[in-house]
C-alpha cells in the first residue's frame, strides 16, 4: 500500500517546476492532494493525474483571505494532514534598487504566506495529534549569491518557522521540516540564461560534489519521505538536497 493514503496534502507553488512533480509524487504514494496556485492560473497541466487532486486558487498576497480561505478548506476536506509550503517567486537585482513595497511583497508571499497556512492547518492536524508540514528553504541561505536579498531574508524566514513551529508543535505528534533544494533544472533556468544555459549548467555541476543536475522529482521524493510514517521522529530539520554543494 502505498506509504500516505488516506492523508490529504495541500501543496502551493503546484503548478511551478517543483510543485507538480509535488502533486504527482503524492497522488502516487495514495494522498489526496489539493493544490494551490494564483487564482488566475491555468490548472489543465495537472490534468491526467488522477482524480485525488483539487485546485485550490488563492492569492498569497492577501493574508486575511489567505488565512480565511485556508480554514474554509480545512473545514471542508475534514483536515489537512500534510502542509508543503512550495510557493515562492524571486527577483534578481542589486538591493539597493527594490522598493520597500516591493521587498515586502516577496517576503510575504514566500514565507508570511506559509505561517498563515501553517496556523491555519494547524487547528485540526492538533485536534488528529498528527500532522507534518514541510517549508522549502534554499540554497540561497549559503550567502554566495548577490542580487537576491529580498528572496534570500524570505527563505530565511522559513528557516525560522521550522526551528520555532517544530518546537510549538511537537507536543501534538506535528513535524515541521525544511528542504533545501540546490539548484534544480527547470524551463525558466533556460528561459532566463538563454544562450548562456549550457556554461551555467556547468559552473552548476562544477560546485556540487554529485556530477548530476537535480531534478524537481529529486525535491518530491524527498518530500514524500518526510511526510512518510519512516520520518516520525524527523522534526525541526533543513534537509539540504543540494547534490554536496
Amino acid at each position: 500500500m502505498p506509504s500516505l493514503t488516506g492523508k490529504t496534502v495541500l501543496i502551493t507553488g503546484a503548478l511551478g517546476t517543483i510543485g507538480k512533480s509535488l502533486v504527482e509524487r503524492f497522488i502516487q504514494e495514495g494522498a489526496t492532494v489539493i493544490a494551490s496556485d494564483r487564482p488566475d492560473a491555468n490548472p489543465d497541466t495537472l490534468e491526467g493525474l488522477g482524480q485525488s487532486i483539487r485546485y485550490f486558487g488563492v492569492d498569497l498576497n492577501q493574508l486575511d483571505e489567505l488565512e480565511a480561505s485556508a480554514i474554509k478548506l480545512a473545514e471542508e476536506v475534514g483536515g489537512i494532514d500534510i502542509l508543503v509550503n512550495n510557493a515562492a517567486f524571486v527577483v534578481n537585482k542589486p538591493h539597493e534598487e527594490f522598493s520597500i513595497p516591493e521587498y515586502e511583497e516577496e517576503v510575504r508571499v514566500n514565507s508570511t504566506a506559509a505561517f498563515v497556512l501553517a496556523r491555519a492547518c494547524s487547528k485540526h492536524m492538533k485536534q488528529k495529534m498528527y500532522g507534518k508540514i514541510i517549508n522549502l528553504t534554499s540554497l540561497t541561505l549559503n550567502g554566495n549569491w548577490e542580487g537576491f536579498v529580498p528572496y534570500v531574508a524570505s527563505k530565511g524566514a522559513m528557516y525560522g518557522l521550522v526551528k520555532s513551529m517544530a518546537r510549538e508543535l511537537g507536543k501534538y505528534n506535528i513535524s515541521v521540516n525544511g528542504i533545501s533544494p540546490g539548484a534544480v533544472v527547470s524551463d525558466a533556468e533556460w528561459r532566463h540564461f538563454g544562450e548562456k544555459r549550457e556554461a551555467y549548467h556547468q559552473w552548476i555541476l562544477e560546485r556540487q560534489s554529485i556530477k548530476r543536475r537535480i531534478e524537481p522529482v529529486d525535491i518530491a521524493n524527498l518530500a514524500v519521505f518526510l511526510s512518510s510514517p519512516q520520518a516520525d521522529l524527523i522534526s525541526g530539520q533543513d534537509v539540504h538536497c543540494d547534490g554536496g554543494w
